[in-house]
């Protein structure tokens, strides 16, 4: 465990590399975009339901 932590940690320092601040900006406008695109998917998809489940079960009641 403890070699597996120190080769972690090794690789952490000298393989990897952190995106530039324009690329980390630009990754932050798409991943934006994405959540509020399926935020909207999610409302849409759930209003649908929502007004199929109130027919169904006015139409049962009546």
């Amino acid at each position: 465990m403890l070699t597996y932590i120190k080769e972690s940690i090794e690789e952490l320092r000298h393989n990897v590399t952190l995106p530039s601040k324009a690329e980390s900006s630009n990754l932050m406008v798409v991943v934006a975009v994405f959540s509020v695109l399926f935020a909207l998917a999610t409302w849409g998809v759930d209003s649908v339901f929502s007004k199929l489940i109130k027919l169904y079960f006015t139409n049962i009641l009546n």
